[in-house]
Formats: C-alpha cells, sequence, structure tokens
C-alpha cells in the first residue's frame, strides 16, 4: 500500500493560518476520494517560543479495504494541487517521501 509523507516548514506566526488551510483542503479531499486517511503533525520544538520554523507534516494514506494500492499518482497529483494554497507560508520547498507498507 502506497502512502505519502510531506513535510514542510513554516514560520510560528503563520501556524494557526497554515493549519486552516491544511485542514479545509484535507476535508475536501477527503470528500472527494472517501477512502483517504489524513494527518497533519507537527514536531515538537523547544524554539518555538523564539519565533524558528515549524517542522511540520502531512500524511495520506487508504483505508486497505477499500483501496487496497493506496495513493494513486492521480490521487497524489490532486494532493499537491489542493496543497498549492501554502506556498506563501512555507519556508522552503515540500518534500514528499513515499513508502510502501511492509507487510499487508
Amino acid at each position: 500500500m502506497r502512502e505519502l509523507f510531506i513535510y514542510y516548514r513554516l514560520r510560528s506566526i503563520d501556524a494557526e493560518a497554515a493549519r486552516g488551510l491544511v485542514f479545509e483542503f484535507q476535508a475536501q479531499l477527503r470528500t472527494q476520494y472517501p477512502q483517504l486517511v489524513t494527518r497533519l503533525l507537527r514536531r515538537p520544538d523547544p524554539n518555538d517560543a523564539a519565533g524558528e520554523p515549524q517542522t511540520w507534516m502531512e500524511t495520506y494514506s487508504t483505508d486497505p479495504m477499500r483501496e487496497p494500492a493506496g495513493i494513486t499518482a492521480e490521487l497524489q497529483t490532486e494532493i499537491e494541487a489542493k496543497a498549492a494554497v501554502l506556498a506563501p507560508l512555507l519556508v522552503g520547498p515540500r518534500h514528499t517521501e513515499v513508502f510502501i507498507a511492509c507487510v499487508s
């Protein structure tokens, strides 16, 4: 099963705006693709108070009973298109890593 792990950095001051955008486009994606499972994670960082950039990660997988192959190329393209709204808030590029399950 193919899964996506997408990480990026953003300024602490932009965290609330980014969270709202991510939650919104992930909800849209889950409506379009009911088999989709999404998460938004943030690296715990003691420098948050200092205004240092935060590292965030979006994860995308599918319910294996509904879509055993996982994230298709088509769905990955749709995820990236929706995530383009984050571009003005990012410090550097988004990095996408693809993993597959070792055991199904």
